[in-house]
């Protein structure tokens, strides 16, 4: 089992209940074949580096999870085929990688208490 990342962006024409179910559907592709979610956030609707099929936004989500590398090309074919997302990377994540992701978590988990004492 290797762990990957992928970074999906879903058109902006989407609504808040068609983006939950797009996410839904990766994830449940992701489950049938055996993976384990290891974390997972929305980015939410952000500009785009340049258009792309005319649209200069996009709701942006990360997967991050363990799996079989068989997984990946169907996995993969459901983006291609889904007309609700305009771009996808899956990133086979070594050792630092995954040290990085998982500092990196613990230090927006550790800013989230500091933020809301603030605001208090």
């Amino acid at each position: 089992m290797n762990r990957y990342e992928t970074v999906f962006i879903m058109t902006p024409v989407l609504s808040a209940e068609q983006v939950a179910e797009t996410v839904e559907k990766f994830r449940a592709i992701l489950k049938e074949h055996g993976a384990t979610m290891i974390h997972e956030e929305a980015w939410g609707l952000k500009k785009l580096a340049y258009p792309i099929q005319k649209k200069s936004t996009g709701f942006y989500q990360l997967l991050e999870f363990e799996v079989d590398p068989s997984a990946i090309l169907p996995f993969e074919t459901e983006f291609r085929r889904d007309e609700r997302i305009i771009r996808f990377l899956t990133t086979r994540m070594d050792k630092h990688h995954v040290a990085y992701a998982e500092s990196r978590r613990n230090k927006k988990s550790n800013a989230a208490p500091a933020e809301n004492e603030a605001q208090a």
